[in-house]
């Protein structure tokens, strides 16, 4: 029987995330699920949507749900200016936009810069949070974006196959 290789030793899986701000908060996002950032523009609203649904924008002929996350997360509203900004996301088969204040830049974690979410009554549910990342003096709010877009309390995307 030949003599089977010996398996390549795993290095550490490193995440990149997306952060960006929502009020004092910095949050952080998969990177691979990032399209694209632009700067905000007012959608077209839609009847009846939940009011975290802003409407909707048309991206190059596709048209795109907006959710404020601010609104999503019982946040104080504030007005948007030239720092808020929508991030473009590819859920699944579907792009949805978010808007946040601001972006700030992209960070690799790796897995010793991960901290386990403490269990706190939040407006964000904990199955949608995956970690705390922790880099320098900063504290990321680490979020399953996918999960969240997805779940029935978001409104946006049918979770039927």
């Amino acid at each position: 029987m030949p003599a089977r290789a010996a398996a390549a030793p795993t290095a550490p899986r490193i995440n990149e995330f997306l952060a960006f701000k929502l009020g004092g908060e910095e949050y952080g996002i998969d990177i691979l699920r990032v399209q694209e950032i632009r700067s905000y523009e007012p959608p077209t609203r839609i009847a009846n949507a939940p009011g975290h649904i802003l409407g909707v924008v048309n991206l190059r002929g596709l048209i795109v749900p907006i959710v404020d996350l601010r609104l999503k997360f019982q946040l104080e509203p504030v007005a948007y200016d030239g720092f808020t900004v929508t991030i473009v996301l590819g859920i699944g088969s579907r792009v949805v936009g978010i808007v946040v204040d601001a972006v700030s830049d992209v960070i690799t974690l790796a897995p010793d810069q991960l901290r386990p979410v403490p269990e706190l009554h939040s407006s964000i549910d904990s199955e949608h949070l995956l970690a705390i990342g922790a880099v320098d003096d900063r504290m990321l709010i680490l979020m399953d974006i996918e999960k969240l877009m997805t779940s029935p309390a978001m409104g946006l995307i049918d979770s039927r196959p």
